[in-house]
């Protein structure tokens, strides 16, 4: 037996499937734009530490206000021949400009630390920039070299910031080991707290003003020596091509062949 559909019957299927037909498409983009959303709110992390079996390790300093311990400190990496990265905001800058020179005719680098040291996780792209651009052309100004390393305000970091930063140029810098030299705390506190935790790839905070930063430095920088570690500055510690960055540890890896992501 042959069944056949009236009009209306024909008309009726047709709206039918055309709605069922809508509900799916409208079910699929909601799908592809939580996925979209997903990707876009993947949080991205500085570089912490580096993933290196050579005994490398970096000393690095901030500066934003003060600087009277600074020539002593320079002293101090001098007598021991090696080299550091320093952080320095604007008003440092501003303030110092003769011994910035003088850092960098000592071999050392200056990262950038922000203009005025704000909470950048806080700020609007174009706020960012502002921060980033004004102090890097302060130390092109002072130093006659191009900027590439930054290290954002109380650690504090957004996917905006690492982003802005990766457009403008930057290596987002955070640390693994926290002296704790901004405390009230004793040299051999922070020479001990170091010691205890340091390792191939390390980033070290210190501040080039803290009271026993100098004395903890004197005392710090040939026991790791002793322990067959080399200080040299961070941009001589991190990769700059064929990396990921791990998103639970921040520690930066060379990319294994195969692999494009982390």
């Amino acid at each position: 037996m042959i069944l056949t559909l009236k009009a209306k019957d024909v008309l009726i299927l047709c709206v039918v499937l055309g709605f069922s037909f809508f509900l799916f498409g409208i079910a699929t983009r909601e799908f592809v734009t939580q996925q979209e959303v997903m990707v876009s709110q993947e949080k991205l992390v500085p570089i912490y530490g580096v993933d290196r079996s050579d005994n490398k390790i970096a000393i690095t300093l901030d500066g934003m206000w003060g600087a009277e311990r600074t020539p002593k400190l320079l002293e101090i990496f001098q007598k021991h021949d090696l080299n550091i990265t320093f952080f320095f905001g604007g008003n440092w800058l501003e303030e110092n400009p003769q011994l910035v020179k003088e850092i960098v005719a000592n071999g050392h680098e200056v990262g950038n630390h922000s203009y005025t040291h704000p909470h950048m996780a806080t700020l609007s792209k174009e706020k960012i920039e502002q921060e980033l651009n004004r102090t890097g052309e302060l130390i092109r100004k002072l130093t006659g070299e191009e900027p590439n390393l930054f290290r954002p305000p109380f650690g504090e970091y957004s996917n905006l910031l690492i982003k802005t930063c990766e457009e403008l140029g930057y290596y987002p810098i955070q640390w693994s080991i926290d002296s704790h030299d901004w405390m009230d705390v004793s040299g051999d506190y922070i020479v001990d707290r170091i010691l205890d935790n340091v390792g191939s790839g390390d980033i070290i905070l210190m501040h080039n003003d803290g009271e026993k930063t100098p004395d903890a430095l004197s005392s710090l920088i040939p026991k790791l020596k002793e322990q067959g570690y080399e200080i040299v500055p961070v941009s001589e510690l991190i990769y700059t091509e064929d990396y990921y960055i791990e998103q639970h540890t921040g520690l930066q890896k060379k990319v294994e062949r195969g692999r494009k992501d982390g």
